[in-house]
């Protein structure tokens, strides 16, 4: 999970998920594929998930709604 008040972006999780499944590399792209069927948007923290160079990107519940919770946990937007 990405801790509250942090960002991480697509490839970086890439990385994380590659490395514990044993594999050389896992596409951004698929994490984004992932992330973006999310249906427990809260639990499953996908706001805070960003482009690279933190771009703010796509959420299912809007990108205003991103922002004001990204707003809320005081991370910078």
């Amino acid at each position: 999970t990405i801790p509250y008040g942090s960002v991480m972006t697509y490839g970086e999780i890439a990385k994380i998920l590659a490395k514990q499944r044993g594999v050389a590399k896992m596409s951004a792209q698929a994490v984004g594929g992932a992330v973006g069927h999310n249906s427990v948007l809260i639990i499953v923290p996908c706001h805070r998930v960003v482009g690279t160079n933190g771009n703010l990107t796509g959420y299912a519940g809007g990108i205003d709604k991103k922002i004001s919770l990204l707003k809320i946990e005081k991370t910078d937007v």
